[in-house]
């Protein structure tokens, strides 16, 4: 299945437009159904408050992330570093680079790679079609920016599966096994999975954990960036079922 039709699909399961629907529903069983509208209706308008609130949100996030602990690596044959995607079309770079979150797993695989001098692989391909893959948009800016080499690239992927099937055959023949695995916290228990089901033995190493300086009364109004936050953590929970069934 395409990355295209996998996001379409999602984006009918994952708020905002889940919620919608159901409120969308509820309005059309107003005059037949007063009772089970209002139910749909109010329900909609719940969630869609709670899971815009930064508490809940961020509380959801944490659930997938876990407690934060220190990475030791030193067992690790590679670092494995995973694209999360393109800043398209850059005016200020020329070109397509990366995203700020593969920005953020890449300033760890610096840190990790002068640590502990362990060779890097990054993965990513095309999934939206566009000329550079994540993966040589990766390697460019750990190369040119970081000063940390790249030993593989990996970049016909277009999902996290693939990311660690493709990733498997590449270092299969150079009898790699035990890989250190960067990505953001929230995304580690799908990507673990996948990495471990393709045959390896995976030490994560997450970065991004959510965090947050204080809860105040901001922490409960709802935002835009929270109903993200709250979208992230379905679609990663959506996925990792799915993963389940498909393995």
């Amino acid at each position: 299945m395409s990355w295209f039709v996998t996001n379409l699909i999602s984006t009918f399961l994952l708020p905002p437009l889940n919620l919608l629907m159901v409120a969308a529903l509820g309005l059309w069983l107003w005059r037949s159904r007063p009772f089970i509208a209002r139910i749909l209706i109010s329900t909609a308008i719940a969630l869609l408050w709670l899971l815009s609130t930064p508490y809940v949100a961020e509380t959801l996030l944490h659930k997938l992330e876990g407690e934060p602990a220190s990475t030791d690596i030193s067992q690790a044959e590679a670092i494995v570093v995973l694209g999360g995607g393109t800043y398209f079309h850059a005016p200020e770079y020329g070109d397509d680079t990366v995203s700020e979150a593969s920005l953020q797993r890449l300033r760890y695989a610096a840190k990790l790679y002068r640590d502990t001098g362990k060779p890097i692989l990054v993965s990513g391909g095309k999934p939206l079609g566009n000329s550079l893959s994540e993966a040589q948009q990766m390697k460019r800016v750990l190369v040119e920016e970081f000063h940390v080499p790249v030993t593989w690239t990996e970049d016909s992927s277009e999902n996290t599966l693939e990311n660690a099937r493709a990733s498997h055959q590449l270092l299969q023949p150079h009898n790699i096994k035990h890989i250190a695995l960067i990505t953001h916290a929230w995304h580690m228990p799908r990507s673990a999975a996948a990495f471990k089901a393709a045959g390896f033995e995976v030490i994560p190493a997450p970065t991004a954990y959510t965090t947050r300086y204080q809860i105040d009364l901001l922490a409960f109004i709802p935002n835009a960036s929270a109903l993200r936050d709250s979208q992230i953590f379905m679609h990663e929970i959506i996925g990792i079922f799915w993963y389940r069934l498909k393995s």
